[in-house]
């Protein structure tokens, strides 16, 4: 394979991760704006809020099977107009109906198209020979960012949500359509890929050996969950800050992401996977800790700051692991890791608020504080010894291709 076209499939794929950032951030920073044009009510609101990560978790297991037979940069191709169109069908109805089946086809969209991403990204890891994932992601954080800001901006000028919608799905479609023409999955043209060997479902893949990662996942996303629903209530109910002041920390921790995300490919390269997912953890640890005890509001903001720099580091090093330990059935693991990061976010936020509520909320935090620790328990699963990526993966002298 060329390193143009290497350096042109990573350019796209990123592109998508972009995408899919901005759209995602539409979506859920506008939940109020959704709830209200809908007339749903507090009750059920929880209901369609669980019903697309549960769909989302369908979508990934289709897709295992489906990469068998399609690539999943043909995959992702049509999976991420479909969220695009799903979400203005979201800002454009005016029934109950309308919502669910808008929102029930934007969770099996997404699910498709989180996972052949990632299955995108490792392979792309792999035929670069060093680490790369990391960056993906940031695009990813770069696009929320963005797509919370136009949010934002919707919201301030009070603008309906299919205004607010329109005009970005009008730019990011035809866009993120013409760059899937330089979707590639690391391997040179004309050769089989991946899934050829998966024609069977996965054959060779080890559920015992993937659990530990699963698990991960899991606890990242309990953790991602409860600053994404809690933070702003956190903060002003419990540490007593302005109304104003309570949407910050989420900010905050979108920024650091981006930051640490930013950064954490020089981390692998240098001190390895392990190494990083390690300190991710304690850092996040950290976080939690300084949250729960802090006795005001910029220290708890301290907290959310370190939150961010550590949880960042730890999905896309998972992703890149399960890739690395199945090498010939890197799809699938993808795939099925893949439905984790929803269970961990169906979980995360009923767990905290359910605490806060029969206990107290500083002491909520220390629970997924215990949980981001016991990824130091699973961490030689990322890879350990003097190849530093793991098993060899890293190549110490690669043409530098993007």
């Amino acid at each position: 394979m060329t390193d143009a076209r290497l350096r042109h499939g990573r350019a796209s794929l990123a592109l998508s991760f972009f995408v899919q950032g901005v759209t995602f951030a539409l979506l859920v920073t506008r939940i109020p704006a959704i709830q209200d044009q809908y007339g749903i009510s507090d009750g059920l609101l929880p209901v369609f809020l669980a019903a697309v990560p549960i769909l989302a978790g369908v979508g990934s297991v289709v897709t295992e099977k489906v990469v068998t037979r399609v690539r999943p940069g043909t995959l992702l191709r049509w999976a991420q107009p479909l969220v695009l169109l799903a979400l203005l069908g979201v800002g454009a109805g005016d029934a109950l109906w309308h919502a669910a089946a808008a929102l029930a086809v934007f969770g099996l969209a997404v699910g498709a198209l989180d996972a052949s991403m990632n299955m995108m990204g490792v392979s792309l890891q792999r035929a670069y020979g060093r680490s790369i994932m990391l960056g993906f992601h940031a695009v990813y954080s770069l696009g929320g960012i963005a797509g919370a800001s136009l949010a934002w901006a919707g919201a301030h000028w009070d603008l309906s949500l299919l205004v607010s919608y329109l005009p970005v799905v009008v730019v990011a479609l035809p866009v993120a359509l013409a760059g899937s023409r330089w979707y590639t999955s690391g391997k040179p043209a004309g050769e089989p890929g991946e899934e050829a060997g998966e024609a069977a479902g996965g054959a060779g893949l080890s559920f015992g050996l993937l659990l530990p990662l699963c698990l991960v996942m899991t606890f990242a996303y309990i953790g991602d969950s409860t600053v994404s629903n809690w933070s702003a209530k956190y903060l002003q109910d419990v540490l007593g800050s302005s109304e104003q002041m309570a949407t910050v920390p989420y900010n905050v921790y979108m920024v650091t992401t981006l930051i640490g995300r930013g950064l954490g490919d020089f981390g692998v390269r240098r001190f390895g996977a392990a190494a990083v997912v390690r300190a991710g953890s304690v850092l996040a640890a950290l976080g939690f800790g300084v949250v729960a005890v802090a006795p005001g509001a910029w220290t708890g903001m301290l907290g959310f700051t370190l939150l961010g720099l550590g949880l960042c580091v730890i999905v896309p090093q998972t992703f890149a692991a399960a890739g690395r330990l199945f090498p010939g059935a890197s799809d699938a693991a993808v795939a099925r890791l893949n439905i984790f990061n929803y269970v961990g976010f169906l979980v995360g936020s009923p767990l905290v608020g359910a605490l806060g509520d029969a206990w107290s909320y500083r002491g909520a935090m220390l629970v997924p504080m215990v949980l981001v620790l016991v990824t130091l328990v699973y961490a030689r699963s990322f890879g350990e010894g003097a190849a530093r990526y793991g098993g060899g993966h890293e190549r110490a002298r690669t043409v530098d291709v993007g």
